[in-house]
């Protein structure tokens, strides 16, 4: 199946998200996901819709799908009423106008209902065209949206006085101004909403800039002679040579060819110290050169790039619901429905049970139309994981779901790996021993370590650089054990930890041991250094009562060392994969449990974990395994992890109280004819600011 992404415009609430996913499950589509504050639209294509037919289905639904092609057409031809605050800035003279019969000293001519009439028409007109055709095609769908409540209690209005006018029963009967007012403040209200939730995408959209930049290409004339001309990054293929100098942003994901130079990953990883890189090294687009200058080759575009992986992924947790979200979905979708009875029972209870007049009753029906904010709840919680998770990605923290932001709150246990995790991974060989030839002993080595991904693995084969390896007639790699191989003459070698040796040496201090036909031959150790934020992460655990556990299978010897320097509480050492998942299993059930882990080797017990938190270089982004993952090669914004995802929490809970006690005094109040329509339109308009501005307070407020 296809997988499609789309932009669509003109979702305001939940409802409309909702209107939406119905619709394209409807048609069969799979795996839909609708975020409607980023305006991201999802899903599986399978092949009995095309997508001209469902762009069709979606715009019958009152939406637009806009592509790049789209985009730039809109600006070139801009229309007068393309957003709120357009509408706004149109109506509010008439309503203004329209107003100033309610002043003390009377406007005689203003006291014409016709010429009311004919002050309001205009305004009625660019509201219905909105808020009447949005309500009319939510209806069409069975999801009646928020724009329902807005239609019906202008509309009411304006007829109820053009009956009036008609019948020429008084200005008693004459409300053109109300009818105006909604209108007019719910453009108001709804402009400030957009800009309030525009707010909480912030961080995402600072990324997404970084997207499209212009590059220094490199070329050869018929001469040889090196070319240096300006292109757009989206014209780059992999394999292009740039060009990229002091003061720039990499482009896009390259490799170091020449030159060395100082790089700012801030945007993207959160560590604002530049970090010096060199030939063969690995340039991320959006990093910016703060000193030298390169020349690089591209090594990946469009999709496969590190920034691209980074926005799919925000987006997707984005997309994602969190258990806390689905009450109010609930609530949402039955809301207006709910609210259009309630307006009728004010009505009818005014007028026959408290003997209120006709168009008091009326009025107090509409304020409760108008006051109504399905919005609110359904606002509370992709505001507040928004904000959550652009902070999270600006410090270099990715979420794959948003689930993971609401596990946060309860985890109490955190356990670790320790190669690469605790210990920076950068591993040296320290000494080593051997019965068989020196030379003959690291060629070995060296051969079977060369299709190892393990840290050891690597530093073997960055320090002993053989030119002259062993060919092997067949080779594994056991995980947990080490490696296995037989080479042409039948002699099986292995080369791994304690285990392999315990019954040939009583000494388990050093890293790994080789055996050649079962005989222990040789030995080698290495050196790791601990990363100097670990001390101070684990006491940043402790001081929140949560207990630390070091998992490795490296020796108890090595791996208590390592617990002892950083004071963790408990230590399972020489375990293999399979005992790893087991011990995370045994956890999991006694308490909900964050595994903190490579993503490679420790990918079992990183998915086992309630949540999985993955050490990972920015080149292994899409295959970690992991909910989260700190791209940044350190674990220093794991108690950012943490908070951000308890104070998410705690945001959405504070966004639902708001939103469920808004409408829980407002419409009470409004059916009892506290509130006037005007003033309800506004303050529905401005409920959903609120929540915004208390979601976007998470973007700024300490976590840690």
């Amino acid at each position: 199946m296809e997988k499609v992404d789309w932009k669509v415009e003109g979702m305001d609430c939940t409802n409309c998200a909702l209107t939406i996913n119905r619709y394209l499950q409807k048609e069969g589509m799979q795996s839909v996901k609708v975020n409607f504050i980023g305006g991201e639209v999802s899903f599986e294509l399978n092949g009995n819709k095309t997508k001209e037919e469902l762009t069709k289905g979606i715009a019958d639904l009152g939406y637009k799908v806009v592509n790049e092609q789209q985009t730039t057409n809109n600006k070139a031809q801009t229309k007068f009423f393309s957003n709120h605050l357009q509408r706004f800035l149109f109506c509010l003279p008439f309503t203004l106008v329209l107003m100033l019969h309610m002043l003390p000293w009377h406007i005689h001519f203003l006291m014409n209902p016709w010429i009311q009439l004919a002050i309001c028409i205009p305004v009625y007109i660019v509201g219905m065209g909105y808020f009447g055709v949005s309500a009319v095609k939510s209806l069409r769908r069975g999801i009646p949206n928020m724009n329902v409540l807005i239609a019906i209690g202008a509309t009411a209005a304006f007829v109820y006085s053009l009956i009036g006018s008609i019948g020429n029963l008084g200005m008693d009967y004459i409300f053109y101004e109300t009818a105006a007012t909604i209108i007019t403040l719910v453009f108001l209200g709804e402009w400030i909403e957009h800009k309030s939730v525009a707010g909480t995408q912030k961080e995402l959209n600072k990324l997404a800039a970084q997207q499209k930049v212009m590059a220094n290409m490199i070329a050869f004339d018929e001469e040889h002679k090196e070319l240096i001309f300006p292109v757009e990054n989206t014209s780059l293929h992999v394999g292009d040579l740039i060009l990229i100098k002091t003061g720039e942003q990499v482009p896009i994901d390259c490799k170091i060819l020449w030159g060395d130079v100082h790089v700012n990953e801030a945007l993207l990883t959160g560590e604002s110290k530049p970090i010096h890189k060199t030939k063969k090294d690995a340039l991320i687009g959006g990093s910016i050169i703060t000193d030298g200058t390169v020349k690089a080759q591209v090594t990946a575009v469009g999709k496969d790039t590190v920034l691209s992986n980074i926005l799919t992924l925000v987006k997707q947790a984005q997309g994602e619901k969190p258990p806390i979200q689905q009450l109010a979905d609930k609530i949402s979708a039955i809301f207006v429905p709910a609210v259009l009875g309630i307006a009728v029972l004010t009505f009818l209870i005014n007028y026959f049970a408290f003997d209120v007049s006709g168009t008091n009753s009326l009025m107090r029906s509409i304020a409760v139309l108008v006051i109504s904010c399905p919005c609110a709840m359904g606002l509370a919680t992709p505001a507040a994981i928004a904000v959550g998770l652009g902070r999270a990605a600006k410090n270099g923290i990715l979420f794959r779901n948003a689930k993971s932001l609401e596990l946060f709150k309860s985890i109490t246990t955190v356990v670790f790996d320790k190669t690469g995790t605790l210990t920076k991974g950068q591993m040296s060989i320290s000494k080593w021993q051997s019965i068989i030839d020196e030379n003959l002993f690291k060629q070995i080595i060296f051969s079977l370590e060369k299709y190892s991904n393990h840290p050891i693995a690597k530093a073997i084969t960055t320090g002993w650089k053989i030119n002259n390896p062993l060919s092997w007639k067949k080779i594994e790699e056991i995980k947990g054990l080490g490696m296995k191989a037989e080479d042409a003459a039948g002699n099986i070698y292995q080369l791994g930890s304690y285990k392999l040796a315990s019954s040939l040496t009583e000494d388990p201090s050093h890293t790994a041991y080789l055996l050649q036909n079962e005989k222990l031959v040789g030995w080698f150790d290495v050196e790791d250094e601990i990363r100097t934020e670990a001390k101070e992460v684990i006491s940043y655990l402790h001081s929140k009562n949560i207990q630390t556990i070091l998992l490795s299978g490296d020796s108890l010897e090595r791996t208590q060392k390592i617990a002892d320097a950083l004071g963790i509480d408990k230590v399972f050492a020489e375990k293999t994969p399979e005992e790893k998942l087991q011990i995370i299993g045994n956890l999991n059930s006694q308490t909900p449990v964050a595994m903190v882990g490579d993503g490679v080797n420790d990918a079992p017990a990183l998915a086992k974990a309630t949540i999985g938190i993955s050490m990972s270089d920015a080149t292994q982004l899409a295959v970690q395994s992991a909910q989260v993952v700190l791209m940044n090669k350190g674990i220093q914004h794991l108690p950012l992890a943490l908070g951000l995802g308890k104070h998410t929490f705690i945001t959405i809970k504070g966004n639902l109280f708001w939103a469920f006690i808004y409408n829980i005094v407002a419409i009470p109040i409004a059916a009892v004819g506290l509130l006037q329509p005007g003033l309800a339109a506004l303050a529905m308009g401005f409920s959903d600011v609120v929540l915004a501005i208390n979601s976007i307070w998470l973007k700024f407020k300490k976590v840690v």
